[in-house]
């Protein structure tokens, strides 16, 4: 499987400041989150996987709405704060994204939701294999990323066409943190997702919240111009059998 998660030790850095702002900073909670949260299917009475859970605000949104939720993060200091969050209404795991996700069981979420975590991931492919092999069937699965045509306009260097491994460098923290991540094509984006058995079902490029625009105006501008994250549903419903007709 992947290596080690490159954005680690930016996380651990920043995970304190990023835990106290999450819940309100306008470009998480006016933007990406109500994007990403339309897409879920009806929570209450499923069993939720938080793929990369960070400090536990979409862990706490799906308890809240009835899910049983398992979540976990590699960040030691992020699943600390989600312990903090959700107490004991939801099961929090120390776990690498980049590895496999041999530590649950196949075929036993309803729902597996990873909110702005993929990036820090290079290989897709056996992410979404692990994604598709715990879910059950029929299942679903909601993840957000940057959007890589501003990815690319923004950081990229070398070929639109290449995955390519940028930073960026977090302001609006106790002190800047440079966070790498990998930027990929459209492309590598889906068909990763497709070639694991998944039914591509929504693509969203998400437009900025009134409430966006009155915290960070200048940025909701550009924001509607341009492009910031994208947000993907897709469905388990069965890869269909070898020679049919």
């Amino acid at each position: 499987m992947n290596r080690k998660s490159i954005a680690l030790d930016a996380y651990e850095t920043l995970a304190e400041s990023y835990a106290v702002r999450v819940d309100t900073a306008p470009h998480n909670a006016h933007y990406e989150r109500p994007a990403t949260l339309s897409l879920l299917p009806e929570v209450k009475g499923k069993r939720v996987l938080d793929a990369g859970c960070g400090p536990g605000v979409y862990a706490e949104w799906l308890v809240n709405h009835g899910a049983e939720v398992v979540a976990f993060d590699v960040s030691p200091k992020m699943v600390q704060f989600a312990r903090e969050r959700l107490g004991s209404r939801a099961k929090v795991i120390q776990a690498d994204l980049c590895q496999p996700l041999d530590f649950l069981e196949d075929s036993s979420f309803d729902i597996v939701l990873s909110a702005l975590a993929l990036d820090y991931v290079k290989d897709w492919d056996e992410t979404f294999q692990e994604f598709y092999k715990v879910l059950c069937e029929p299942g679903v699965l909601v993840f957000s990323v940057c959007h890589p045509f501003a990815e690319f306009i923004l950081r990229g260097r070398g070929s639109y066409f290449e995955t390519e491994l940028v930073s960026c460098e977090w302001g609006g923290l106790s002190a800047p943190v440079n966070v790498p991540s990998y930027r990929r094509p459209l492309g590598a984006l889906i068909a990763p997702l497709l070639e694991a058995g998944f039914a591509l079902e929504r693509i969203l490029e998400p437009i900025p919240t009134e409430r966006f625009r009155q915290e960070a105006p200048q940025d909701y501008e550009e924001l509607c111009r341009r492009p910031g994250f994208m947000c993907v549903r897709a469905a388990k419903t069965g890869k269909p059998e070898t020679g049919a007709a």
